[in-house]
């Protein structure tokens, strides 16, 4: 590979755009992210925690040659983006969770709200449940 990995690149961050999304608490935000799935080209990931909406779409300026057509007056989110940073360089990404399919966040929110109602759920004496402590002996 030589100095300028852009030279050998397929353009790939040039082929998405992906914003912020508040992580997901409750069933109606986790059926938007299931409708969000429901569209062509969309993906949901999560990355050091924080949740991503990715949509798979190609800058306007990206030539065939995989070169960007206006280099020089790119926009600064290009300008900032770091070598560092480049999914070619970078080898295999590594996301905290990947969903690509309705299944997969369908299954997740099963499991994530099943969670969240048992911490919320009061014992049955009508007490909130306490922490298991371990017993002393002595």
């Amino acid at each position: 590979m030589g100095s300028i990995h852009c030279e050998h690149c397929t353009g790939h961050c040039c082929r998405y755009v992906a914003l912020p999304l508040e992580k997901p608490q409750t069933a109606r935000d986790f059926d938007d992210i299931r409708w969000y799935l429901m569209h062509q080209g969309m993906t949901i990931f999560v990355e050091e925690g924080d949740w991503y909406i990715q949509f798979a779409t190609t800058c306007k300026n990206l030539n065939p040659d995989n070169l960007c057509r206006i280099y020089e007056t790119r926009p600064r989110i290009c300008r900032e983006y770091k070598s560092g940073e480049c999914d070619y360089a970078g080898g295999t990404y590594e996301y905290d969770h990947l969903f690509t399919h309705v299944d997969q966040i369908e299954g997740y929110a099963r499991e994530y709200l099943k969670k969240q109602r048992q911490r919320k759920r009061p014992s049955r004496n009508g007490r909130p449940k306490r922490l298991s402590a371990q017993r002393r002996t002595g």
